[in-house]
Formats: structure tokens, C-alpha cells, sequence
């Protein structure tokens, strides 16, 4: 073979093999792509009910608080959940073309414990001091859409989710704040559930377990 004929089998390869590199990176962003936007999606589609039972949660207080300081936060709640709740429903329409009900994304790869969605609601109904048991429940819900929207902050793509993600993180962290502060303050001590969660990025679900 020649040297003129090696270097031009050369240049062949060298051409193959970079356009397998690049067709290589193409996959890997556009599945990196879809896997943001099923993170975008899961976010909304789980955030909305878990919206709509910190509201629920709110409605109870309203009728049933002792200190007005609660019952204020309850109206905050129910005020600023109800306006994210149809936020999210046009997010989704928009990014989507569909109803965020019924539509599937896979999950976040929390349980229903970390999300703060495991309590019952008919055992804060009837709890004694309301005003206590009310701290103690909402403060885990809180922690639990922090936790949701910093894998949507670390893991989605779309700027609007994020932004409304960041919203969550900075309302709810003053509110676990304030509601540990009128614990202590009323009760003498801070809620067992804690404080604002840290997650850091050990702690994040695989895309395995976030069903993507």
C-alpha cells in the first residue's frame, strides 16, 4: 500500500470515527433532554396534589386555629397554592399540549413520608392543641415540597418550573422558620419534624428510581 493510500485511509477512519463521536453526543443530550423534561413533568403533575392537601390542611385551620398568627398562615397558604395549582396547570398545558390530570411522567422518587404526605387527616380534625398538632403536620408537608422542587431545581430544564421551584424553596423555608418559632414560643419546644431540609446530591434519586 502506498503512503499516499494509507494517509487517505487515514483521513477515511479519522472522518468515521468523529461522526460516531458526534452522532454519540447527539443521543446522549437528546436523552438527557427527554430526561429534564420527564423531571419537569413529574414535578408538576405531583406538585399540584400536593398543593391541594397543604390547602386542605389550611381549610381545617382556618375553621379550627387558636392563635390568629395561624390562622393568617393558613390564608397565605390557601391564597398562594391555589394561584401555583393553576400556574402549573398552564405549565404543563403549554409544555405538554394536555392536562396535567391523568397525564404520566414517571415520579420524583419520593415516598409519601419524604413528600410529607403521609398524615392523616381526620387525626388533625380532631388533634388537642390544634394550633400544635397543625405546626407538626405542616411543617413536614413544607419540608416535603422542598425536597420536590429541589430535584426539579437540580434535575429539569423548562425556566419556569425552576423559577416556580425556587418560589416554593424560599416561601416554605420561611414558613418552616416561623412556624418552629411560634412552637417554641407557645409550646416551649421546636417541631420533631425539624427544620428546612438540606438535600444534597448523594441524597437525590437516580433517574431508576424517579421512574424515567
Amino acid at each position: 500500500m502506498s503512503k499516499t493510500t494509507v494517509v487517505a485511509v487515514a483521513a477515511v477512519l479519522a472522518i468515521a470515527f468523529g461522526a460516531l463521536a458526534i452522532a454519540g453526543c447527539g443521543n446522549s443530550d437528546e436523552e438527557s433532554s427527554s430526561q429534564a423534561e420527564s423531571t419537569d413533568g413529574a414535578f408538576l403533575t405531583e406538585m399540584i396534589p400536593h398543593h391541594r392537601s397543604a390547602i386542605e390542611m389550611a381549610k381545617v385551620a382556618q375553621k379550627k386555629a387558636d392563635h390568629l398568627q395561624i390562622k393568617q398562615l393558613a390564608d397565605d397558604i390557601v391564597a398562594a397554592q391555589d394561584t401555583e395549582i393553576a400556574e402549573m396547570n398552564e405549565m404543563h398545558q403549554r409544555m405538554f399540549g394536555e392536562s396535567a390530570m391523568g397525564a404520566d411522567h414517571g415520579n420524583l422518587g419520593l415516598d409519601d413520608q419524604m413528600m410529607g404526605m403521609s398524615m392523616r387527616m381526620d387525626s388533625l380534625e380532631t388533634a388537642d392543641p390544634f394550633d400544635r398538632a397543625f405546626i407538626d403536620a405542616m411543617i413536614p408537608h413544607h419540608q416535603g415540597a422542598i425536597r420536590m422542587a429541589e430535584i426539579e431545581l437540580a434535575e429539569g430544564q423548562d425556566q419556569e418550573v425552576k423559577d416556580l421551584a425556587q418560589s416554593i424553596v424560599d416561601a416554605q423555608s420561611q414558613e418552616i422558620e416561623q412556624m418552629n418559632q411560634w412552637r417554641e414560643q407557645w409550646y416551649g419546644s421546636l417541631s420533631p419534624a425539624g427544620g428546612v431540609p438540606e438535600m444534597n446530591s448523594g441524597e437525590m434519586p437516580s433517574h431508576e428510581e424517579m421512574g424515567h
